[in-house]
């Protein structure tokens, strides 16, 4: 994650430790929302994504596990689930994100959290929202979820409905994120950027405004699952993107606005970040260099600071490499799969030098970026060490002396 508004406009949240080995000022969360801080990046345990269902009420276009509103057989069960909340705990992950499918559709999934809150793990909430009524939304602040993110693909009802397969979905998805505000729930927005997206991101964020909404995260595509067919976005469209991302993070700031703002899956919008403040003689650049690098970018993401495990237990080195498993949870601890090295492709995420490829083996900020997604560059090209080509900086831009 690229969180633009801590490393632009200098925002504290209680997450800016764990990312960036530093606070900008002191806050004191709430217990349940601190994550647990490493003394570097490398030394980080992952944050997991535990598909808790392959089953979902809805089918969108860029769902990465091609969900559907079926029955999937062979799901861990909750005997599974709570043998493995057991080790996550033992092995001091600093959160564990419950996603799917759509994880509300798991009759047990409150009591997975409920267990997982019993082990202090910090429990974070993937969902489309549809499914949130006002007692759901209070059975998630009781239980002290740290965070709840529902997904919107539109400012538009007709368009997040189209791309969410089902009619009615907009109004659904809004009505759940409303009763999270009214009780209480910390909750904010995940948006997948698109072609079709960023033709209306000063609309996504005026409706942002307009619904005070405190939190968004804008996600790069990775084109897995169902999303393989949609299009990618360019190198000018995804620039232009940033700046409005930017600009728009700049003005909540400016207004006094506490917004958080990021960016997930392209870790090249650190070092553009980094550019645009060095140009505009931004009096922080130079600290966020240093964060940025602290950070490592994906040198410290898929494989080693992010873990997926699908809704069947297998292991995965992030959610959008589902086409490649480590181990199953039922058959060997995850913290036993997580560590072993034996496996090149695991062994090559723990440390990626003179792995990488193209452009990116080149790039002078291939220590900062650690050369981006590596699922995106083996779902488009095949080779698990190639450039990822989500990369929109210039040859000019990268070219040059470390840094």
């Amino acid at each position: 994650m690229i969180d633009i508004s801590v490393l632009y406009c200098g925002l504290e949240t209680p997450s800016t430790p764990h990312r960036y080995g530093r606070a900008i000022t002191q806050i004191d969360p709430p217990e349940h929302q601190r994550m647990a801080v490493a003394k570097s990046a490398k030394e980080r345990r992952p944050i997991v994504v535990w598909n808790i269902t392959r089953t979902c009420n809805l089918k969108c276009l860029h769902c990465y596990t091609s969900s559907e509103a079926m029955k999937y057989p062979d799901e861990l069960s909750l005997e599974d689930g709570k043998a493995l909340i057991d080790d996550l705990a033992d092995y001091k992950v600093p959160a564990l994100l419950l996603s799917g499918g759509e994880p509300l559709v798991r009759p047990d999934v409150f009591e997975l959290a409920e267990y997982a809150r019993s082990k202090k793990l910090h429990v974070v909430l993937s969902t489309n929202g549809t499914l949130i009524d006002r007692e759901t939304a209070q059975r998630l602040k009781d239980l002290k979820f740290a965070y709840v993110g529902i997904s919107l693909d539109s400012a538009h009802a007709k368009i997040h409905d189209e791309f969410r397969g089902m009619e009615g979905a907009f109004k659904r998805t809004m009505q759940g994120f409303r009763h999270c505000v009214d009780v209480g729930q910390k909750v904010g927005l995940r948006l997948t950027l698109t072609p079709h997206t960023c033709g209306d991101l000063d609309g996504i964020f005026d409706f942002i405004d307009q619904e005070g909404i405190n939190r968004a995260c804008f996600y790069h595509l990775c084109p897995a699952g169902r999303g393989e067919g949609l299009a990618a976005m360019d190198a000018q469209t995804s620039r232009d993107a940033m700046d409005v991302l930017i600009r728009r993070t700049k003005k909540f700031h400016d207004e006094g606005k506490r917004v958080e703002i990021l960016t997930v899956d392209n870790h090249c919008d650190g070092p553009y970040l980094y550019l645009k403040m060095k140009a505009e003689n931004h009096p922080r650049a130079d600290q966020v260099l240093e964060m940025l690098k602290w950070n490592g970018g994906a040198k410290y993401s898929s494989g080693v600071g992010i873990a997926d495990i699908d809704f069947f237990g297998n292991v995965h080195a992030d959610q959008f490499s589902m086409y490649r498993t480590f181990g199953n949870v039922k058959k060997r601890k995850f913290s036993e799969i997580w560590q072993d090295t034996s496996d090149p492709i695991m062994a090559g995420l723990k440390d990626r030098s003179g792995k990488i490829e193209g452009r990116c083996a080149g790039c002078r900020f291939r220590e900062i970026c650690g050369g981006s997604l590596r699922a995106r560059a083996e779902i488009s090209t095949g080779n698990p060490w190639a450039e990822d080509p989500g990369c929109y900086l210039s040859d000019e831009e990268i070219a040059g002396e470390l840094v």
